[in-house]
């Protein structure tokens, strides 16, 4: 089992940055990535960047997205910049486990990111 905590969401204007933090405990031997996803009001969950061997990135974020990752501390971050009404959302990270059986994806319970204009 993983236990994910997010933090580092609120409110923004138009513009500015946040960074949003996400730390892993338990089962964090056998996390093979660990990403970071979102869902605004009336819309579907989607992914906004994932690190793994590789760092994957959703479109939208067009350079402005930053995740990085730190083994040290099971801690993956999401620097975000140039912040639009766009973003706002609730931030979820997932972490990807490697099960006996197969592969599993954990979630947080998420951080709500509010962008003002």
């Amino acid at each position: 089992q993983v236990a994910l905590v997010e933090s580092g969401g609120g409110l923004v204007q138009a513009g500015g940055s946040l960074r949003l933090s996400c730390a892993a405990s338990g089962g964090v031997g056998s996390i093979n990535g660990m990403g970071w996803y979102r869902q605004a009001p009336g819309k579907e969950r989607e992914l906004v960047a994932f690190i793994g061997g590789i760092r994957t990135y959703a479109n939208f974020v067009k350079g402005r997205f930053t995740i990085s990752r730190d083994n040290a501390k099971n801690t993956v971050y999401l620097q975000m910049n140039s912040l639009n009404s766009e973003d706002t959302a609730v931030y979820y990270c997932k972490a990807l486990r490697r099960e006996p059986w197969g592969n599993k994806d954990y979630w947080g319970q998420g951080t709500l990111v509010t962008v003002s204009s």
